[in-house]
Parts: structure tokens; sequence; C-alpha cells
């Protein structure tokens, strides 16, 4: 059971932070961490080491459970963290991408959601409070990572019972709600759900944040990042970007962006769309380029910060960093390119009778 005292305990301190965020995306374009999961590849863990100590009789393979790694391996999550803060990310995501008991259910570790997303949210925070103690005019923040699990809501994984869910919206809506109170508990500041490839899925993460914020008397900001399946410019659940948006809309959050599945270049047209309609902050964070046979991506440092730059340049930013692919080596050549840009002016919508400041 999660101490209500605790998490207010926690946003008590990041209630002030947030507004700190408001006002540097005013001055200033943030730049978001890389791909976790490319930096852990690099350590070539063993099934020995994804276990450690405590899981060293577990039952059931628990190699490429990422997430565990917080629990058991804590110092290379720490170290991965320290390596973007040290090139200049203003803010970490925690290694909870997987942390729900919908995710954890293919290492029969629904049990130990809580514990991994309170034990993955309290090592990004101190690392990233170390580093705003360093240099307190440029303070680190931190955000709750919450994928959008591997089943669908809108889709049926069975060609031939198109009907069929593997999950509903009520079950996500506990898995996320349970997901996003420890990771209040851990002291996040900011809520990110990402890889958005089904809106119905996101819907019910928002709704579980709504919930518990008005539960709680919370105010953490929401960041919301969908992503691209391919050139047609739709996510896997159908929807173009304008629809996207217009669908998580009322979630009123810090930023929508998109993340993954494609390139920076491959991104462009989208992100112009979004950056076009979205009367919030924009986010962007590409792979690497699209991976080639291997699985592996191409896209080197210069070349990704080229087209990342001309992102920023031409206006579409607010929020930029990597995902799949990226390192600190490509973030640290994103932020020397883009630093000097000016943050994206969100529009005033006059047509729509609706106008938003900031």
């Amino acid at each position: 059971m999660i101490k209500n005292a605790s998490i207010k305990q926690a946003y008590s301190i990041t209630f002030v932070v947030m507004h700190r965020i408001e006002e540097i995306l005013k001055e200033r374009i943030l730049f978001l961490d890389g791909a976790m999961g490319t930096m852990i590849q690099k350590h070539k863990l063993s099934e020995t080491a994804y276990r450690g100590e405590r899981f060293k009789d577990y039952e059931h393979p628990l190699k490429g459970n990422n997430d565990l790694l917080s629990i058991t391996q804590p110092t290379i999550i720490s170290e991965i963290h320290n390596q973007f803060l040290e090139v200049g990310a203003d803010i970490i995501e925690t290694n909870t991408f997987n942390s729900t008991t919908v995710s954890m259910a293919d290492y029969h570790m629904e049990d130990l959601v809580v514990e991994l997303n309170v034990a993955a949210a309290k090592l990004a925070r101190a690392c990233a409070d170390k580093y705003t103690q360093k240099n307190p005019d440029k303070p680190r923040f931190v955000a709750g990572s919450i994928g959008p699990t591997n089943k669908t809501t809108s889709l049926s994984p069975d060609v031939n019972n198109p009907g069929y869910r593997a999950i509903d919206f009520d079950e996500l809506v506990v898995a996320y709600k349970e997901q996003a109170n420890a990771l209040a508990e851990g002291g996040v500041d900011i809520f990110l759900i990402e890889t958005v490839f089904d809106t119905l899925n996101c819907k019910a993460a928002i709704y579980a944040i709504l919930e518990l914020k008005e539960e709680k008397q919370l105010d953490l900001p929401i960041m919301i990042s969908g992503t691209i399946t391919d050139a047609s410019g739709r996510t896997l659940s159908g929807q173009t970007v304008e629809a996207f948006w217009y669908s998580i809309s009322h979630a009123n959050p810090l930023s929508v962006g998109l993340n993954c599945a494609l390139g920076a270049d491959q991104m462009r047209p989208f992100l112009k769309e979004l950056s076009d309609k979205a009367w919030c902050r924009v986010s962007a964070h590409p792979n690497a380029g699209l991976p080639n046979e291997f699985g592996e991506y191409d896209e080197t440092p210069e070349s990704m910060s080229e087209v990342v730059g001309e992102f920023a340049s031409d206006g579409f930013l607010n929020i930029v960093g990597g995902c799949c692919g990226t390192t600190p080596n490509h973030l640290k050549a994103i932020i020397e390119k883009v630093s000097q840009e000016e943050p994206r002016t969100i529009p005033t919508l006059k047509n729509e009778g609706i106008k938003f400041e900031g």
C-alpha cells in the first residue's frame, strides 16, 4: 500500500519545480535523455546479471526484463542516467517503460510493479538532484516513463476474431493508476505517457492519472508522446497526427509529441503538423534512424543532430531528445546544434475561438 503522506511530501517539493519547468520552457528548448534500452544493451548482461542475488533461483527466465535492473543492477541504471545528465539532459526518464502489471505478466512479476516504479523513480531522482546541486541554474527533472503496454484496446490480436480484445479499458486504468501512484511516491516531476500506438490505451493512462491527481490532490504535469508506425502518418490504431492530438487534448498536457518508430528525417512532416495544431508545447524524441537488418540504428550523432537542428530552427520544438539507438553522444550533438535556437511559440487559435498563452 502506498502511503499518501509520502506522495504528498514528494509532491510538495515537485509543485514548486513544476512552475520552474513552465518558466524555463518559455525561455528555451528543454532536452530529454536518450535510449535507456540501447544503453543497457551495450552492457551485454547475462541471465545471471538480470537475476542478481535476489532472483537467482527465480523459476522463470528474466533476461530482457530491463525494468528489473532498477532493483538488481541499480548502479548500471544510475550510470546511464548520469551519462545523459553529464552531456546536458534537462529531463531524464525513469526505467519504467514496462513497469505495469500488464507488461510484467510476461515475466510473472506483476507483484513487483510498485517496487519497480518506486525504485526506478528514486534512482532517477537521486541522479537529477545531484546534477541540480552541481549547477542550481540548470535544474534537472525526472519524467516517469509510462509505456503503451504490450496489449491494445482498439485492435484484435486474433485475425480470425476481429471483435476480440486481449484487455479492456478498465483493466488498463487499474494498471496505469498503480504505476502512476508508485512513480509519484518515488518523486517524479512529470508523468510521461510515451510511444502511444493506440489512443484508447493512452486515454486509459490519462484517465488513471487524472483520477489519481484528484484523489491525492496532486498536480504533476503530463507529457504525451505518440508514435507514427509508418509513412502513412498514422498510429497503429489508425489515427492521423491531428486526430491523435484532438483525442488527447482534454488532458491539458504540458506537451504533446512524437517518438520512436521513425528516424528524425521521416518524422519531419508529422511533427510539423503537430506543431501547427497543438495549443500546448511540442516534443520530439526520434530514433537514430530506421533499424537495419540487424535491428541496429545507423544514424550518427552528427547526421541526426543536423535534422533535429532544422526542426528547432523551423520552430517546431519545445522539448527534444532521442529514442531507440540514441546515446549520450547523440544527445550531446543535438544539444550543441539546438541550444541557441528559440523555443516554439504556442499558436493562438483564433479560428477555433480559443486563445492559449505561453
